[in-house]
């Protein structure tokens, strides 16, 4: 049970650039506040990974816009990761998403304008009773009225090398130095794109995370919560 009570309906916006630890992050908030953590970059995967499977090109975005419907309905995003449901039966895909390929094609969807549109209600209606919701545009764009907003980045060397960890920790051959380029090709065509671009809300709050530990960006966030009165303790 959480020591802390938050505001009913609290949104926690955490925004940043791939590998900055935003989703690490969201996770130990949601863990420590028992918020629902709701990581939207996974959304894009799972159109991407479902356009793969359908075999439908990401070159062609009224192509990924008529295959939609179908992968939204058979869609069940559930705090710990995304199911598809056939018949009566959840598959959890959430491993599949975490994929580098699945990472490279979610930037393809993200940068597709009408696809960014049609998935903004989805994510909307999933943060109405409150979440910690991480992505790169969470601030600006999807939740723009959530009471805490942050923006979380971290030196590009320092994000590949967690990168790089992060697979040879999961037995995967890994090179630092591919690591880093595709992070650098990622954050141009993020930072570029002309819909909804990654950025910095203009009230968020930026925690350079390259030399902080994951537990010192927690604690700086939930100082910020607790001086703005969005949670307190139990035993208050």
């Amino acid at each position: 049970m959480s020591q802390w009570q938050v505001n009913q309906g609290l949104q926690i916006a955490i925004d940043g650039p791939s590998g900055s630890g935003k989703g690490t992050i969201a996770a130990l908030i949601g863990s420590e506040l028992a918020l629902p953590v709701l990581d939207t970059g996974l959304l894009y995967r799972y159109v991407g990974w479902r356009a793969e499977e359908k075999n439908v090109s990401l070159d062609d975005e009224n192509a990924v816009l008529s295959m939609l419907d179908d992968a939204i309905h058979g869609m069940v995003w559930k705090p710990e990761g995304i199911y598809l449901r056939e018949g009566n039966v959840e598959k959890d895909c959430t491993s599949s998403l975490r994929s580098e390929n699945a990472g490279a094609r979610a930037s393809k969807v993200a940068a597709m304008p009408q696809v960014r549109v049609a998935l903004l209600d989805v994510q909307r209606d999933i943060a109405k009773l409150g979440c910690v919701m991480d992505g790169r545009d969470i601030g600006t764009v999807v939740l723009p009225d959530a009471q805490a907003k942050f923006y979380l980045t971290a030196s590009q060397r320092e994000r590949a090398r967690r990168r790089w960890s992060q697979l040879k920790a999961k037995g995967e051959d890994a090179d630092l130095d591919r690591i880093a380029a595709e992070l650098r090709e990622r954050d141009e065509r993020d930072t570029g794109r002309d819909c909804a671009p990654l950025e910095k809300a203009v009230d968020a709050i930026h925690i350079d995370s390259t030399i902080m530990t994951m537990d010192d960006v927690v604690e700086r966030i939930l100082n910020v919560l607790q001086r703005r009165k969005l949670m307190k303790g139990t035993d208050e």
